[in-house]
C-alpha cells in the first residue's frame, strides 16, 4: 500500500543527498583540522566561514531569510555526520540550529525572525545562556535578574558553561523578572555591560568555547523578549527538548566514528598470523556495539520524526530523554571499546579514538544529566502505571510531567 509508513532509518532521496553533502564537507573541512583544533582549544578561524557557506549554520532557517529551509531531521543528520569527524564541530552546529534558531522559529515574532534569522544563517554565531553556578540540573532556579526599566529591562547576573559564548553575536539568555518569572531575552553579544570570560579548559570537545557570561547593567529593549514575559520556562523546556535531540545526534555520530575506527583497525591489525577481527574476543564486542548503536539511532530518528509531525509536548519530552540517554550510553561504551581494540595506539594522544573517548564523557552531563533523563522517563512511566491500575503514582510536583526540574543543564 502506498500509505505504508517508511522504516525510520530509510532516508528519502533528498535526505540522503543532504547527508552525503555534509559527510563530504566533514571529510574535507573538519577531519584534517580536528586534531589541531583539539590541541589548540579553539576552532580554525576559517572553519566558521566554511560552515556558513555550506549552509550548516542555518539549516532550518527559511530560504527567504537566507537559510536552507530544512527540517529538524536535516539538523539531526548534519550533526550526526559532523560528529563522526569531530564532536566539537557538531556541538557548535547543534547550539546554532537546535537551540537558538529553533527557539526563534518556534517562539519569535515576525520582526524577530526577520531581524535575527538572516544573521544566524549569514555569519552570526548564537549561544544559549541558561546555566548558572547554582542552577545546573535545576535549570530554572536562576539568580540572573531582569528588572523592568522604561520600555525595556536591565539585566544583572552571571551565566556559566555557555557554549559558543566567545564567538556569539547573539545570546538567547534566560533571566528572572521580579514578580513575573523566568523570561527569555535576545541579547547582542557586544552589548554594553556584557563580558565574556576566559575559555574554560575541558576534558573533551575542547575546540568549542565554554565561558562565563557576566551581565552588569545590560540594557535590553522590550522587543527583544522571546515569547512572553514570565513564560521563559516554556521557551527553555521546549527548546531543550529539541536540544536533546541534537546532543543525541552528536553522540550517535561519535559512536559511529569510534566503531568504524575500531572495525578498520581490527581488520588490519594482525596477531598470531591472523587479523584480530578473526578472534571472537574482538568481533563479539564490536557486534554488540553495532547493535546498541543501531538501537540508539532508531530512537533518535523516531523522536525527531515525532517532533516534525507535531507530537504532543509531553510525548516529545519523553522520547527526547530516551534518545539522549541511550545515545550517551552507547557513545561512552563504544569509544571505550575503540580505545581497547586499538590498544596502545588507542591510548596514545595522536590517535583519533583517544579524542573521541574524551569527547564522549560530557554526553552524560550536558543538556540534562542521565539522572535528569531518568527523572523525566520515570515520571511518565509511573504515571502510566497509575493510569492502568498500578499502585505507584508520580506526584504532581517537579518530578511529574510539567515540573520545572526536567529542564536540565544546558550546553
Amino acid at each position: 500500500m502506498n500509505d505504508t509508513p517508511r522504516p525510520l532509518t530509510w532516508l528519502t532521496l533528498e535526505e540522503e543527498a543532504w547527508r552525503e553533502q555534509v559527510a563530504r564537507f566533514a571529510e574535507k573541512s573538519v577531519v584534517p583540522r580536528a586534531a589541531r583544533m583539539d590541541r589548540d582549544g579553539r576552532f580554525a578561524p576559517e572553519l566558521y566561514e566554511e560552515l556558513f557557506a555550506a549552509g550548516l549554520m542555518g539549516i532550518q532557517v527559511p530560504e527567504a531569510y537566507g537559510g536552507q529551509g530544512g527540517s529538524l531531521f536535516h539538523v539531526v543528520l548534519a550533526i550526526e555526520e559532523l560528529a563522526k569527524a569531530d564532536p566539537a564541530v557538531a556541538v557548535l552546529v547543534d547550539v546554532q540550529n537546535a537551540l537558538v534558531a529553533q527557539a526563534l522559529l518556534t517562539h519569535g515574532t515576525g520582526d524577530q525572525k526577520r531581524t535575527h534569522l538572516p544573521a544566524l544563517a549569514g555569519g552570526t554565531v548564537g549561544a544559549f545562556a541558561l546555566s548558572e553556578e547554582h542552577s545546573g540540573s535545576d535549570a530554572l532556579a536562576l539568580s540572573t535578574v531582569a528588572r523592568p526599566d522604561g520600555d525595556g529591562f536591565v539585566l544583572d547576573g552571571r551565566k556559566r558553561w555557555i557554549t559558543n559564548a566567545a564567538e556569539a553575536g547573539i545570546l538567547l539568555l534566560l533571566a528572572r523578572v521580579p514578580e513575573q518569572g523566568v523570561t527569555a531575552f535576545l541579547v547582542d553579544g557586544g552589548s554594553e555591560g556584557l563580558t565574556i570570560g576566559e575559555r574554560t579548559p575541558k576534558m573533551g570537545i575542547r575546540a568549542t568555547s565554554t565561558c562565563e557570561v557576566v551581565l552588569d547593567g545590560v540594557r535590553v529593549p522590550g522587543h527583544r523578549v522571546l515569547g512572553r514575559v514570565g513564560q521563559g520556562d516554556v521557551v527553555a523546556v521546549r527548546t531543550l527538548d529539541a536540544g536533546k535531540l541534537g546532543i543525541a545526534a552528536q553522540l550517535v555520530g561519535l559512536a559511529d566514528g569510534a566503531l568504524r575506527a575500531a572495525v578498520s583497525y581490527a581488520q588490519r591489525r594482525e596477531q598470531f598470523g591472523r587479523p584480530i577481527a578473526a578472534y571472537q574476543g574482538v568481533r563479539f564486542p564490536l557486534a554488540r556495539a553495532s547493535a546498541e548503536l543501531e538501537a540508539a539511532r532508531v530512537q533518535l530518528y523516531n523522536a525527531t520524526r515525532l517532533a516534525q509531525h507535531g507530537a504532543e509536548a509531553s510525548e516529545l519530552m519523553r522520547a527526547a530523554s530516551v534518545a539522549k540517554y541511550l545515545a550517551s550510553e552507547v557513545a561512552e561504551r563504544t569509544a571505550s571499546l575503540a580505545v581497547e581494540v586499538l590498544g596502545g595506539n588507542g591510548f596514545a594522544e595522536h590517535g583519533a579514538v583517544e579524542k573521541l573517548y574524551r569527547d564522549a564523557k560530557v554526553g552524560k552531563i550536558y543538556e540534562g544529566t542521565s539522572n535528569m533523563q531518568f527523572r523525566t522517563i520515570s515520571a511518565f512511566l509511573l504515571r502510566g502505571a497509575a493510569e492502568h491500575g498500578g499502585e505507584t503514582q508520580a506526584g504532581p510536583g517537579a518530578d511529574a510531567p510539567g515540573g520545572a526540574g526536567r529542564a536540565g543543564g544546558a550546553a
